[in-house]
């Protein structure tokens, strides 16, 4: 029989699906839940291998994690989807438009490594952390927190602040983690794009060094009918470093579409 993700539920109203980046867990939504519920039904999901969910394995598509997220939510939903969340946000958009009301990501991109007509993570860093991660698990999820805060005016403490995350849930599986790197390395989604009819919201860190602003005119072509907001100095992860700000951003997203209950 095939596992079911376990979710997590706080809140009232208009849905709103949380999808946490690689290497972490929906505790990284600690400081924006709580003011969040207040406007939406909330649904945390640790995507597959990940936090409560770390036993559970599916196949390494972008299709099958958006398929183990999407067969846990009955009602239409904002889904927002935070880096690697974002990828699997966009392809539940693209998959089962009845469970989507609206999307949203953050610090993500259709695609996230460099090629020659796309900026994005440099090739080698992606081989870097893939061959590191064999060798040095804990070493390896640091690192790439590290990186995530890069350029924030607020690195050290949001730093900390990732790293407090780990602790509150079971770390991954590594068999998940280089299912996750493999999604960031391969998955292109700039096609699909044009498939998604509903409001859309992009949100970047104009300091990001994962997602690099280049991108931001680029994804604009590809979906004219989406919305962009711009975290001037945040880098990676804008909800630890302006948690108060993205919260408005999000409550007014859903007030703009009639997707909150205030």
């Amino acid at each position: 029989m095939k596992a079911t993700l376990k979710i997590e539920k706080i809140g009232q109203g208009p849905a709103l699906v949380l999808l946490h980046g690689w290497g972490l867990n929906s505790a990284v939504w600690s400081q924006v839940i709580d003011d969040l519920a207040q406007y939406f039904t909330v649904y945390c999901i640790d995507l597959p291998g990940f936090g409560i969910n770390h036993e559970i394995n599916v196949e390494s598509t972008i299709s099958a994690w958006a398929a183990s997220v999407a067969e846990v939510i009955n009602e239409p939903a904002i889904w927002l989807g935070w880096s690697l969340g974002g990828l699997v946000a966009t392809q539940v958009a693209v998959d089962y438009p009845n469970k989507v009301s609206g999307v949203i990501t953050v610090a993500s991109s259709p695609k996230f490594t460099e090629t020659t007509d796309w900026p994005g993570i440099k090739t080698d860093v992606m081989s870097m952390f893939t061959k590191q991660l064999s060798e040095d698990f804990s070493l390896t999820l640091e690192r790439f927190l590290a990186i995530q805060a890069m350029g924030s005016t607020s690195a050290k403490k949001d730093i900390n602040a990732l790293k407090a995350v780990l602790t509150q849930r079971p770390l991954p599986q590594v068999s998940s983690l280089h299912d996750g790197l493999n999604l960031l390395n391969d998955v292109d989604l700039r096609e699909s794009l044009s498939r998604i009819n509903v409001p859309f919201l992009r949100v970047y860190g104009k300091l990001d060094s994962l997602v690099p602003k280049k991108v931001i005119p680029l994804v604009n072509d590809l979906v004219e009918n989406s919305q962009t907001y711009i975290f001037d100095k945040a880098s990676h992860a804008p909800f630890i470093s302006h948690t108060q700000e993205f919260i408005n951003v999000v409550k007014d997203f859903g007030l703009a579409h009639g997707l909150t209950n205030n």
